[in-house]
């Protein structure tokens, strides 16, 4: 079986997220990094080459396929931040509802600024998250 690509790594997040090259992205994905670890309390972890991550948590699939992700994350996007473990947060769609200007995928929530947000409704749903993670 495949090994999943996206795994935990010793890079420097501070290296990374300074990398970015979009003066805007880099500010928001820095504010993301910090709003993340105020409510998580845990220090970031760079997965693969571009995910942002805090926390772990081990999967296994029907298929048998396991293998571990991080329990709330981002990826800082050429046009948006992408969101990672808070789609099914508790109270998931009122707090969406309060969040603001947003887009949802399979697996990730998008927010183009962060500035354009409700960080009250964000912190909420990164919260909701950690204290439920995925089993």
């Amino acid at each position: 079986m495949a090994e999943n690509k996206t795994q935990p790594t010793t890079t420097s997040v501070a290296a990374f997220l300074n990398a970015v090259t979009d003066p805007d992205r880099r500010r928001d994905a820095k504010r993301l990094s910090q709003l993340m670890r105020e409510v998580t309390g845990e220090k970031p972890v760079l997965w693969g080459t571009s995910i942002v991550g805090f926390g772990s948590y081990d999967y296994r699939y029907a298929s048998g396929r396991t293998g571990s992700s991080c329990v709330v994350g981002f990826a800082p996007r050429a046009k948006e931040l992408a969101l990672y473990g808070l789609r099914d947060a508790g109270e998931r769609e009122q707090l969406l509802d309060r969040l603001g200007p947003h887009r949802t995928g399979k697996g990730c929530l998008y927010v183009a600024h962060l500035d354009a947000v409700d960080e009250h409704a964000l912190r909420d749903l990164v919260a909701a998250a950690w204290a439920s993670p995925p089993s």
